[in-house]
């Protein structure tokens, strides 16, 4: 029944089950397993001391048991990284499972800093180093996220210099545990919280200086890739200038310390001040020059004879209009006073040679008009041919005379004036 998979119709029973968890667990075989004490109890008087040892990048732990002797020749204390090999017990009656360590070995530093650097070659093949994935923080945040421990130095260094050079800044501090096994989970979840503020423009991450073994969270992984994928500009100010944890090459800015990320995260507001009274006086410059300029311009075209006597120029093109307009108009004058004289002239000369005139004297210039034309002026009534009607005729100021050949059967003159 047991070899039979289980059911609702058909469950294992708990014996069965815890049975199947051991077997499944004493086939795991020995095993070698790092990672860093979080808790340890030896209590005196006992043979077996117990110990928790936590993955230093998760919040994943398991429970050790080892020799009382064994953990006091290596004095542990909580928060050692350790190598440990032992052999996964589980225990049916309780259910619960733990390692039976009978070996232990500190990490020491020197291996600690050989894992230390294969980790930054690993990242700086992924390019998490890159200066190109680096961006630049804004020259005035609205609100800046700290990181860093509660009531520590680093706090108050970042705080009051950010607040010194520009006294309007705000932060929202995440108090953590910067050293020890729960740094690093801590550190993830503020980091998390505040990537998430849409207030917070740039993240501070704070530490004052310590060891190697204290600073170790710091060049976690799982905390540098959380950096590096942050989408708020990170701020690394961890330790002192010659400490360089790995999260100081994946942080978008590096400061040497607290203080120098509090004088670097925000701007300085008498420096602002000063730039912008400089770029205030040289613009005052600029505008004065410039207005001078156009001044001197205005003066050089005012002084211009156009501009200086704007009515001069017209008062002479009045009088040049006049005195061409008077000189027309004698022009005009003399013409038709020529002209009339003329007319008066011609008119007399034709008055005197007129027929008119002539009548008004008594004479009459008559010509003789005979069918084949005219034959001449008669200068008396002699000269008409014998037999002759004259008729003379007054039209159009002129005389006329038709001369007819006489009528058969009588002749004589006719005339009329």
């Amino acid at each position: 029944m047991t070899d039979e998979k289980s059911s609702p119709e058909n469950p294992w029973p708990v014996r069965t089950v815890a049975r199947k968890i051991f077997d499944w667990i004493n086939r795991l075989g020995d095993v070698w397993v790092e990672g860093q004490v979080t808790q340890l109890s030896a209590r005196p008087g006992t043979t077996t001391a117990f110990l928790t040892l936590r993955d230093p990048s998760v919040d994943m732990s398991m429970t050790l048991t080892a020799s009382v002797a064994l953990v006091r020749d290596l004095q542990l204390t909580e928060g050692s990284r350790v190598v440990v090999h032992g052999k996964p017990n589980f225990f049916p009656n309780r259910g619960t499972l733990s390692l039976r360590v009978d070996e232990i070995r500190a990490v020491g530093i020197g291996e600690l800093l050989a894992r230390i650097e294969r980790l930054k070659k690993l990242l700086a093949a992924e390019g998490l180093f890159d200066p190109r994935r680096k961006r630049r923080p804004p020259f005035l945040p609205n609100k800046v996220g700290l990181v860093t421990g509660r009531a520590s130095a680093a706090e108050r260094d970042v705080l009051t210099n950010a607040r010194n050079r520009w006294p309007g800044a705000r932060f929202r501090v995440v108090n953590v545990a910067v050293q020890g096994p729960l740094a690093v989970p801590q550190i993830l979840t503020a980091l998390s919280t505040l990537d998430r503020d849409p207030e917070v423009d740039v993240i501070v991450l704070a530490r004052g200086g310590g060891s190697v073994e204290d600073l170790l969270p710091f060049s976690d992984e799982a905390l540098c890739r959380a950096v590096s994928q942050a989408r708020t500009p990170v701020v690394s100010a961890i330790g002192h200038e010659p400490d360089s944890p790995l999260v100081d090459h994946v942080a978008d800015l590096r400061c040497s310390t607290p203080t120098d990320a509090g004088k670097r995260v925000v701007p300085d507001v008498a420096e602002e001040t000063r730039k912008v009274r400089q770029l205030r006086d040289r613009s005052r410059r600029a505008l004065r020059g410039w207005v001078d300029r156009e001044r001197g311009l205005l003066t050089s075209l005012r002084s211009r004879p156009a501009l200086s006597d704007p009515h001069g120029p017209l008062d002479r093109w009045a009088q040049d209009v006049d005195q061409w307009r008077e000189r027309g108009r004698r022009a005009i004058r003399n013409r038709l006073d020529s002209e009339r004289s003329g007319l008066i002239a011609t008119t007399a000369r034709l008055t005197t040679l007129g027929p008119a005139a002539t009548l008004a004297r008594g004479y009459a210039v008559v010509q003789l008009v005979t069918p084949d034309g005219v034959d001449g002026v008669l200068r008396s009534v002699s000269d008409a041919p014998a037999g002759a009607h004259l008729r003379v005729r007054v039209a159009d100021g002129a005389v006329h005379a038709v001369v007819r050949e006489a009528e058969e059967g009588g002749g004589g003159a006719e005339s009329g004036a």
